[in-house]
């Protein structure tokens, strides 16, 4: 279709029908030439020059409005794009506002009954950081939600997150926007090319029924294991284009691998005759599969380990059946997601998917995620995993086994279950004891003890409805032996490839995830890592979500300043120079002043010990009432 004959207004056009308007204005017309040729004393016109009427004049001088222009796009095509977002159950899109998807995002914040809602428009103030909010969301959530970043050059400066995200396993949508029309540099033949490498799909629809159907795929792609990101690049004219007979097509939901029957039978019979079954629970994919490894646990009786201290949607860790349980001589183990047991459940690697799709050879095709979690019982030989999702497979065991339990069989598993119970709470409260003494030395020393930020920290959330959305491995992991992670979204793991930036854009998408769910989110953020993306503390306050940001500041990026240190010691060269390119200092940073630059409130530097515990009580009092807060508090290095 030519492009004078499409119903959409393009920026072309318009710029074109405004440049039209002022040349129809500068012309002289008819009336106003005769009214020029008066002699402008008010007399009248020259002989046969008629005398206007006043409607004339009023119409000339601009008095009358001309009528309203006929409405030409009645239904966008974005208002669809919308709507099968919203079907598809997206609570949030972030973006970094960009010319490319100017008619997405008016269809965004203006589409629908109530608008931005489902999902809700997010300001983001960095690409990178849109996406790595998306990356924090799905891992406290076990869903996507919506990334939107412009052209070219968004796509690269989201491209680390990116990356992150698909080294991760984690489901992120995402859509980029593509306007030939506006700047060449912005625009590709092959936009998602840059990353194709490290996406699991993606797709450039040619018409707007292409582009629903696509967004639904991206969609299933992203959550369907292995999970990882999806990119659909979406034409500017496609979400322009009127569309007042299109329909959002039907949605078909994917269908996850499970193991056959066979294997579900010899499972379930392991478990039911073992005399000492175990149950190692890696990452699931949802809060419902972390309810179904609970429900499998307790019907058998077995003892479990979770990764739950290292990652979202795993085992409770206080669970009475979770820890080594009363006899570790297990004669018969399952993995779920986790590997090294007899029977072992997981998913298809990326790299089997990656692989041949990089066409570019960039050479991360074949890049596999770390498994959580440990499995295997003493002495048994580990078996070669089944290639099927463990979330979608337990219910299938779940069934077999309740066939096959016998009232003898209930009544040993629940005799197992209570040994198991009671030999776990001993190991957990011994565990405690000598956390709790381990971390004695230095409590009153300054800087102040990363083990006493936790410490006194745990007592004002334990009652909360809580997440640690920020990885903990920088400030000592104290939260795993002092805190209870007990939900699917307790402790949401490290940033996957280790790539920095990442602490608070994934807590403001954990808080995104917290807010409708009276949740509170904690992130202990490291210095030199909230330096890569502050702007993001913005987003916090403007959008009022409730995380509390406490610094870790020891004014360095200590690990590399510890390498260069042990570098200069073996080559002899000594440490005096060390923290060149290392440390933040000279001058310090103040994040409390950092914090309230972007509106929000906060206080420090803290280097008194003594005054940690009344700060963090502030601090959690105000992200209960739904409102961001940052402590800056002067740390030692680990």
């Amino acid at each position: 279709m030519a492009k004078s004959q499409k119903t959409s207004i393009g920026r072309r056009s318009f710029l074109k029908n405004a440049a039209g308007g002022a040349a129809a204005l500068a012309t002289t017309t008819p009336l106003v030439e005769a009214q020029v040729r008066s002699n402008g004393t008010g007399a009248a016109p020259a002989a046969g020059v008629p005398s206007p009427t006043q409607a004339q004049l009023d119409r000339e001088t601009g008095n009358v409005r001309p009528p309203a222009a006929v409405r030409t796009i009645t239904r966008p095509g974005s208002d669809l794009m919308v709507q099968t977002i919203r079907d598809l159950g997206i609570e949030y899109v972030a973006a970094n506002p960009g010319s490319s998807f100017e008619g997405l995002q008016e269809s965004f914040i203006n589409y629908g009954n109530p608008p931005n809602r489902m999902p809700e428009f997010i300001t983001a103030l960095h690409e990178e950081s849109a996406v790595t909010m998306a990356h924090g969301y799905a891992k406290a959530e076990g869903k996507p939600m919506l990334a939107l970043l412009h052209g070219t050059i968004g796509i690269q400066h989201g491209a680390m997150s990116i990356y992150q995200a698909y080294y991760d396993r984690v489901p992120v949508l995402m859509i980029a926007g593509n306007d030939p029309d506006f700047i060449a540099a912005h625009t590709a033949h092959d936009m998602a090319g840059m990353v194709r490498s490290y996406t699991k799909w993606d797709a450039e629809p040619k018409t707007l029924d292409e582009a629903l159907l696509a967004i639904q795929r991206a969609y299933n792609e992203a959550i369907t294991p292995p999970m990882g990101p999806t990119l659909v690049v979406l034409g500017s004219e496609i979400q322009k284009d009127n569309a007042p007979n299109a329909r959002v097509p039907a949605y078909n939901p994917p269908q996850f691998p499970t193991i056959d029957a066979t294997h579900a039978k010899e499972i379930a019979k392991g478990l039911v005759e073992a005399q000492n079954p175990r149950i190692a629970v890696g990452r699931l994919r949802t809060p419902e599969g972390v309810k179904r490894a609970v429900e499998l646990a307790e019907l058998v009786g077995a003892s479990t380990s979770t990764a739950a201290t290292g990652g979202p949607m795993s085992f409770p860790q206080r669970h009475p059946l979770c820890g080594p349980g009363a006899d570790t001589a297990y004669d018969y183990t399952l993995g779920l997601e986790a590997g090294g047991a007899q029977a072992s459940i997981t998913g298809p690697s990326l790299a089997k998917i990656a692989g041949p799709r990089d066409s570019l050879d960039i050479g991360f095709g074949g890049i596999r995620g770390g498994r959580g979690g440990r499995g295997g019982g003493r002495g048994n030989a580990s078996a070669p995993p089944i290639e099927a999702d463990g979330e979608a497979s337990i219910p299938l065991i779940i069934e077999e086994v309740k066939h096959q339990l016998t009232a003898d069989r209930k009544a040993r598993i629940q005799e197992r279950a209570a040994r198991h119970a009671r030999a776990n709470h001993e190991a957990h409260v011994a565990a405690i004891a000598q956390a709790v003494e381990n971390k004695r030395a230095g409590w009153n020393g300054v800087p102040i003890s990363t083990a006493r930020v936790y410490a006194e920290l745990w007592p004002l959330i334990m009652n909360e409805d809580w997440c640690l959305s920020s990885p903990s491995n920088f400030s000592g992991g104290h939260n795993a032996q002092l805190w209870d992670h007990n939900k699917p979204y307790s402790y949401l793991g490290g940033q996957g490839a280790g790539g920095m930036g990442y602490g608070a854009p994934a807590s403001v998408g954990a808080a995104l995830a917290a807010k409708a769910r009276n949740r509170i989110v904690v992130n202990i953020q490291t210095d030199g890592d909230l330096n890569y993306a502050p702007g993001v503390l913005w987003t916090a306050v403007h959008h009022k979500l409730p995380m509390l940001t406490v610094m870790h500041n020891n004014r360095a990026w200590h690990q590399e300043f510890m390498f260069v240190e042990y570098m200069a010691g073996v080559r002899g060269r000594g440490g005096e120079r060390a923290h060149i390119g290392s440390t933040l200092r000279d001058p310090y940073l103040d994040y409390a002043k950092m914090a309230a630059g972007y509106g929000m409130a906060g206080e420090g530097p803290i280097t008194d010990p003594a005054k940690l515990s009344a700060a963090l009580k502030r601090g959690v009092a105000s992200v209960k009432r739904g409102e961001p807060y940052l402590i800056d508090v002067i740390t030692q290095p680990r």
